[in-house]
C-alpha cells in the first residue's frame, strides 16, 4: 500500500508530470519570470472557468484578504466582522490594517458563519464582512448580501478552501465561490484544492472600478511607473507558478469529484454512528471537500489520533483554538463560553485524509481503523 498522506501531492504531480515539466521549462526559456505570459493567461483562464469578469492574481491568499480591504478604502477604527471558526489570516488582516476585527459564531451544521450571529454583531462601525467558505462549502450568501445590502456593508469572501464550490440561490441561479461578494479571495498554497508548488493567490471581482484599484495595491500603488498615488503593496503570483495553476485548472472539476467520491465512501462507513458526525451538505452550496471534517461525541481525540498514528495514517485538528481564544486577538469583548459552538467544534473535531489520489484500500485502512478505536 502506498504512503497514506494527509495531501498526495507527490502522486497528483506524477499523474500530471509531463504537462507540468513542459509547463516550467516554457517560462524558464521565456525567462518572463514576472507577470510573463504564463500569468496572463492563467487569469484569464480563471476568469472564464469562475464566470467573474475581473481575477487579479497576488502573492498569497492572506495578501488577496489585505488587497482586498485596503482597495475598498477602510479605514482604522472600522469593524470587520468575520468567523472564530477558521485560519487566523482572516483576522491576521483585519488586526495588520488598524481595523476591529469581531468574531461571531458559525452554523453547528455547516460549520459556517451563522448570518443570525453576523446581524446581532452589526454596530454604526462595521463596514465589512468576511465570510470564509470552510472545508469547502459555500457559507449562506442569500441571508448574508441581504444583511450586507441593508446595512451597506462590503463583503469579502475568503474563497481560499472552496475554490470551484457553486452556490445555489434561492432563485434558482447560481455563482462560484468567491464570484458573490464586493471581492472574492484565494490561496493557492500546494496543498488546496487548486494549489501550485509554493505560495500563491488571488482576487476575484466583477465590479471595474474596483478591480483598477486592486491591480494598483498589488502593484506598490502605481497608476504609472514609478508614480506612487496610493499606499500600495508587492504581492505577485509568479509566472512559474501561475504556468502550473493553469495545468491543473483544467484537472479542478475532476479533482473536486475525486474528493467527493472519497467523502462518500467515508459517509457510508460513519454512516449512524452515533459517536461520530459525517459532514452536512448545505442545501444551497455544492462541496469541493478541501477537509473532511468529522464532530467526535464521546470519544478521545488525542486517543484517536494516536490510535491512527500508530498505523501511519495522518489525521489533523481544522482548528484547536478559535479566534477569540488565540494569545495574539484575546480581547476583553471576548471570553470562553462566548461562542459555543465553535468551542465546541474546536475541542472535538478531527480530520481524516482527503486527496485526489486516495484509492481503495488506503480508504479500507481510514475508515476500519477509526470504527476500531470509536467501537471500542
Amino acid at each position: 500500500m502506498k504512503k497514506i498522506n494527509m495531501v498526495d501531492l507527490k502522486s497528483q504531480y506524477e499523474n500530471i508530470k509531463g504537462e507540468i515539466d513542459t509547463a516550467i521549462h516554457e517560462v524558464i526559456d521565456s525567462t518572463a519570470f514576472i507577470n510573463g505570459p504564463a500569468v496572463q493567461q492563467f487569469q484569464k483562464d480563471l476568469e472564464a472557468f469562475l464566470g467573474v469578469k475581473h481575477v487579479i492574481p497576488c502573492g498569497n491568499g492572506t495578501d488577496a484578504l489585505q488587497v482586498s480591504m485596503m482597495a475598498l478604502g477602510l479605514k482604522p477604527g472600522d469593524e470587520v466582522i468575520t468567523t472564530s471558526f477558521t485560519f487566523i489570516a482572516s483576522a491576521e488582516v483585519i488586526a495588520l490594517l488598524g481595523y476591529t476585527p469581531v468574531v461571531v459564531d458559525v452554523d453547528p451544521e455547516t460549520f459556517n458563519i451563522a448570518p443570525k450571529a453576523i446581524e446581532r454583531a452589526i454596530t454604526p462601525k462595521t463596514k465589512a464582512v468576511v465570510p470564509v467558505h470552510l472545508f469547502g462549502q459555500c457559507a449562506d450568501m442569500d441571508a448574508i448580501m441581504d444583511l450586507a445590502k441593508k446595512h451597506n456593508l462590503f463583503v469579502i469572501e475568503d474563497a481560499c478552501q472552496a475554490i470551484g464550490a457553486e452556490y445555489i440561490f434561492k432563485d434558482g441561479t447560481t455563482k462560484k465561490a468567491g464570484t458573490i461578494g464586493n471581492t472574492g479571495c484565494t490561496s493557492f498554497f500546494p496543498s488546496k484544492n487548486l494549489g501550485c508548488y509554493g505560495d500563491g493567490g488571488a482576487i476575484f471581482t466583477n465590479d471595474d472600478d474596483l478591480a483598477k484599484q486592486l491591480r494598483v495595491v498589488v502593484n506598490h500603488g502605481m497608476t504609472v511607473r514609478y508614480y506612487h498615488d496610493f499606499i500600495g503593496v508587492n504581492s505577485r503570483l509568479d509566472s512559474i507558478q501561475a504556468a502550473i495553476l493553469k495545468v491543473k485548472l483544467k484537472y479542478l472539476n475532476e479533482y473536486a469529484a475525486k474528493r467527493n467520491q472519497a467523502a462518500a465512501y467515508y459517509d457510508k462507513a460513519f454512516a449512524n454512528n452515533p459517536k461520530l458526525k459525517t459532514p452536512v451538505r448545505f442545501k444551497n452550496s455544492t462541496h469541493v471537500f478541501h477537509q473532511y471534517t468529522l464532530v467526535l461525541n464521546g470519544v478521545d481525540r488525542a486517543g484517536l489520533i494516536a490510535h491512527l498514528n500508530s498505523k501511519n495514517i495522518p489525521a489533523m485538528i481544522y482548528y484547536p483554538v478559535p479566534l477569540h481564544m488565540q494569545k495574539a486577538y484575546l480581547d476583553p469583548r471576548y471570553k470562553e463560553g462566548d461562542f459555543p459552538v465553535t468551542e465546541h467544534l474546536c475541542k472535538n473535531v478531527v480530520s481524516l485524509p482527503m486527496h485526489t489520489e486516495l484509492d481503495q484500500e488506503q480508504l479500507e485502512l481510514i475508515t476500519s481503523s477509526v470504527l476500531e478505536f470509536v467501537n471500542r
